[in-house]
């Protein structure tokens, strides 16, 4: 299934560049890590940025819970980090109540087979 409103997903600039890539950052720190092994780097967050909303436009979209935010979504993908390293990612995402666009909710890496 494709992700609702896929074409107008929502990656949040504070949601890279102060989590998922920072080294400090007390939950991202171990996320920033994997990322950085795929190239990935504070200094160039736009680059994850544009690979994440690329990941929210594959026609691979599971849908997940219904909770009191919204309906949420996965996709699995294999992200190419700017060294060439590939790896599987898992990321998460969100139709809020009364919206129609997706937003991400966070990515990791996807330890599933």
């Amino acid at each position: 299934m494709k992700l609702p409103g896929a074409d107008r997903a929502v990656v949040e600039p504070e949601k890279v560049r102060d989590y998922l890539l920072s080294p400090a950052h007390s939950v991202g720190k171990l996320k920033a890590a994997f990322f950085n092994a795929l190239g990935y780097n504070q200094d160039d967050w736009t680059r994850l940025q544009a690979d994440l909303l690329h990941i929210a436009t594959l026609d691979i979209a599971t849908q997940g819970r219904f909770t009191r935010y919204g309906n949420k979504y996965e996709i699995r993908a294999t992200l190419t980090g700017p060294n060439g390293r590939s790896a599987r990612v898992l990321t998460a995402w969100i139709v809020g109540h009364g919206q129609d666009f997706p937003r991400l909710i966070t990515a990791f890496p996807d330890d599933m087979p």
